[in-house]
């Protein structure tokens, strides 16, 4: 670590705990699958770097903040990273542990030591000097000091998902006596058997939380507000994303999506009638246009057309042990997940305004939305899962990797000059 960056200024920077740090290359927000990808591009480039993460592990959010049955929603050709395959032994869908076992050896086999604990708090890049200056803060315990990151490129890889979505519904905080968590605290349905409980959110994250609380004999209703696709996660052994990315090699996007409806109506049946309603636009087309993904069945469909997951419309109020539904029923209620989803938060600590929007997600369409001005970089952002990240991370490394190795001649050229203009005038 000491090769890849120098420290700044006086022993009484020391004292009072704030430190400046001149790096060596590009600095890396995140630590997560996008933030990994990128350093082990860089590294295969030849170029240094540093990898920022405010929490004290690599992929915090896979070791955190997800449930204990997730497993990956697609295939793993498509959501391995950059240069190391997942294991010939992993299944196709691999579970959240063999995810995380694969994402701490591909930080090990690349050599990716991030500076955990680091949380930043502002990066704003100084016109006068053409540096980023990126301002962190200390959770460790041992240190809790403040420092200054000082660098030539930024790589923000934070993620879509850093933050999550808590919507304000009327009565849920203040009158509501049940538990409230939101999904990134769910765990497993084993504790809530018996219970009733309201999952307020009908994406892969609510289907799934429902889905696992029928498995564990709870008594889950599911709020669905608006109209969404349901897909089957594989049609005849074939993941519906690969059949999906295979059609449109070849075909217009309209056809695509009429295909996969015909398909998901033939094994899933008319989901109308049990309280799901489609999108007019087609599911490919809402994914390109609004980043909204599809819903991947793997059990949740089962249990709701048995009658062990109920459908319910959108919420009123909430009051001490009930809720109030917009229809006018009232439902009993003993707990309630929020699979609200999650944000970016990239808007409260970048100090830009040309590359990220106000929603945190780069102004650019895919696949140019990887690249800024100054030096900055964005990587997995592209609401296209693992596979758009990781083309990210490539694209980034790339790029940087080519102003390095230019420079890197220059600076020998220009050494070499000097050596010879010593070596004539010592003569």
């Amino acid at each position: 670590m000491e090769n890849m960056f120098r420290l700044m200024g006086s022993d009484e920077d020391f004292s009072d705990r704030r430190r400046s740090i001149w790096v060596n290359g590009p600095v890396i927000i995140g630590a997560g699958p996008s933030g990994l990808a990128t350093a082990a591009c860089l590294r295969d480039e030849g170029v240094p770097f540093v990898v920022l993460e405010r929490a004290e592990c690599i992929a915090s959010l896979w070791q955190k903040r997800t449930y204990d049955r997730l497993k990956l929603h697609l295939p793993k050709k498509v959501c391995q990273l950059p240069k190391m395959p997942f294991p010939e032994d992993y299944p196709e869908y691999p579970t959240k542990r063999q995810f995380i076992d694969y994402l701490e050896s591909y930080a090990t086999q690349f050599n990716i030591n991030p500076q955990f604990n680091e949380c930043v708090q502002s990066a704003r890049y100084d016109k006068t000097s053409g540096l980023w200056r990126i301002k962190t803060s200390s959770s460790s315990a041992t240190s809790g000091s403040e420092m200054e990151y000082i660098c030539r490129w930024l790589v923000v890889a934070t993620g879509e998902n850093a933050e999550r979505v808590v919507p304000e519904i009327d009565g849920l905080t203040t009158e509501f006596n049940g538990e409230v968590i939101h999904s990134c605290e769910y765990k497993s349905g084993e504790k809530y058997k018996g219970k009733r409980v309201l999952v307020v959110g009908c994406g892969n994250s609510g289907m799934e939380v429902s889905l696992d609380l029928a498995n564990h004999n709870a008594n889950p209703s599911m709020v669905v507000r608006s109209s969404i696709h349901v897909l089957p996660r594989e049609v005849l052994g074939k993941s519906s994303f690969e059949i999906s990315m295979m059609l449109m090699k070849w075909l217009p996007l309209w056809l695509v999506d009429k295909i996969l409806l015909i398909l998901a109506w033939l094994i899933l049946g008319n989901l109308t009638k049990y309280g799901l309603k489609r999108p007019k636009m087609g599911p490919m087309e809402l994914k390109v246009v609004t980043g909204k993904t599809p819903v991947l069945d793997i059990g949740a469909m089962e249990k709701i057309r048995s009658g062990q997951v109920d459908i319910v419309p959108g919420i009123k109020r909430f009051s001490r042990n009930h809720v109030e539904l917009v229809d006018g029923q009232i439902l009993d209620l003993d707990a309630v997940v929020l699979a609200t989803g999650y944000r970016s938060n990239v808007p409260s600590w970048l100090q830009e305004n040309d590359m990220f929007s106000k929603n945190g997600f780069p102004k650019s369409p895919f696949p140019n939305a990887w690249k800024g001005k100054s030096g900055l970089y964005a990587a997995g952002f592209t609401r296209k899962g693992l596979a758009g990240a990781s083309a990210d991370a490539v694209n980034i490394a790339k790029d940087i990797g080519n102003v390095w190795r230019e420079e890197t001649k220059r600076v020998q050229k220009i050494r070499t000059r000097v050596g010879h203009r010593r070596c004539i005038s010592i003569a």
